[in-house]
């Protein structure tokens, strides 16, 4: 394959993000469909926005081939081979000159291919003609990411479709550093906050601890709806959730030793693809393991949370795993950052001000460590919040279920708060 023309891998290299383009205006963007794309790019401007498409999350499904050339370049390749879903030609011809050269694709584009044209006039009666002839879209350059994956969902994401659920991942820097408890903790927060349906997934399916921390001991669960994908639909999802709380459902992990776990990197998209349709907010518990399934589901969930504890093993591995996002996911904020159990006994800790310092990334919570609190919760399979409703961790698990939600900023907190505990040395 040469470098004239090329298709976009997920493996490869991922780009810088495209500074025009807002994080709101690409997070309102619905996921595309499982499509082709095949773009002709006159300019190597149009050429590096086409690579940060290909890039991007919601572009996953795609498969997309960016082919160095013009109109005439399209014209010449589909005369001997079948045209995709999409094709994208840029051109800098001048109106007649656009419509001459669009007549010979139109000879040799199938009837069901969409057509956007990228041009550098803008003008109006231009436009319109196009739309005439049968063009899905006009766009003038400068052509940005969010404009380019704006038009394309525009055309094939079905607008009358239920908007998306907000997918919302959880996972440790390290074993045992409470990622878990605190995944758990805030779906019944935003459950209960918010009176918003929420399921909570189990991730870690052979040492799962969702259904102990809620006491339910479920028959079914993740492991039917990973074993059946051809069957998954928002009906069958139903039969597998379990009733945890009046908005808080549970689909929990086996967690069983009866057979092996092992899954291959899109193993849990079409789980992922439900989930999304069936509630406003899925929040899921991510085992701590770096494999292409668990590398898959970070790259396409909406919101990442880091849970690690002040130590060094920590910090190094919540470097590397925030450098990994960062290349996977070039197009979107970056996790947010919990540090948990601070403060415990005679451990010797990292500050939390300069465990944030190399990672550049400020927490967006500080959990003290309190044993009998969060003891107490597990052995009684209840959340920290049903125990103590006005205790300062309580109040922390409402601030993260505000902050990942996009429903506000952190609040202050009396004697367990963010910028008291970012101050200790």
């Amino acid at each position: 394959m040469s470098a004239m023309d090329y298709a976009i891998k997920a493996d490869d290299q991922a780009p810088l993000i495209d500074e025009t383009a807002s994080m709101s205006e690409l997070e309102a963007i619905r996921p595309l469909p499982r499509i082709s794309i095949h773009a002709f790019c006159e300019s190597e401007a149009l050429l590096r926005v086409m690579e940060k498409c290909g890039h991007d999350r919601r572009m996953s499904k795609v498969s997309l081939r960016v082919t160095s050339g013009g109109i005439g370049a399209a014209v010449n390749m589909f005369a001997g081979a079948p045209t995709p879903n999409l094709v994208i030609v840029e051109t800098k011809a001048n109106r007649a000159g656009v419509l001459a050269e669009l007549a010979p694709l139109a000879e040799v584009c199938d009837p069901s291919t969409k057509v956007i044209v990228v041009g550098s006039y803008n003008d109006i009666q231009l436009y319109r003609e196009l739309m005439r002839n049968g063009v899905s879209d006009y766009i003038v350059q400068p052509v940005h990411m969010a404009d380019m994956l704006r038009t394309v969902a525009g055309i094939f994401a079905d607008p009358d479709a239920e908007p998306l659920g907000r997918s919302i991942a959880f996972v440790g820097a390290k074993g045992g550093v409470g990622s878990s408890t605190i995944a758990h903790n805030c779906a019944f927060g935003i459950s209960s906050l918010f009176s918003t349906e929420t399921i909570l997934a189990d991730l870690d399916l052979p040492f799962g601890t969702a259904n102990i921390d809620f006491d339910q001991d479920p028959a079914q669960g993740i492991a039917e709806a990973v074993a059946a994908p051809e069957r998954l639909d928002e009906v069958f999802l139903d039969r597998l959730l379990t009733k945890c709380s009046q908005n808080l459902s549970l689909l929990a992990a086996p967690s069983v030793l009866d057979r092996g776990y092992d899954f291959d990197g899109l193993a849990f998209q079409p789980v992922l693809d439900v989930l999304q349709r069936s509630a406003p907010v899925t929040v899921l518990d991510i085992p701590h393991q770096w494999s292409d399934w668990t590398r898959s589901v970070l790259a396409n969930v909406d919101e990442i949370v880091i849970c690690a504890a002040p130590d060094l093993a920590n910090l190094r591995n919540t470097k590397n795993i925030l450098d990994a996002l960062r290349q996977l996911r070039p197009n979107d904020k970056g996790p947010h950052l919990i540090l948990n159990q601070v403060g415990m006994p005679k451990r010797p800790e990292i500050a939390p001000a300069n465990f944030c310092e190399p990672l550049e990334a400020e927490p967006i919570a500080i959990i003290p460590f309190d044993i009998a609190l969060f003891g107490t919760a597990a052995n009684s399979g209840r959340m920290v919040s049903e125990l103590d409703a006005k205790s300062p961790t309580a109040e922390i698990f409402s601030q993260i279920a505000h902050t990942v939600t996009g429903r506000g900023a952190i609040k202050k907190t009396k004697k367990s708060g963010l910028r008291a505990l970012l101050g200790r040395k």
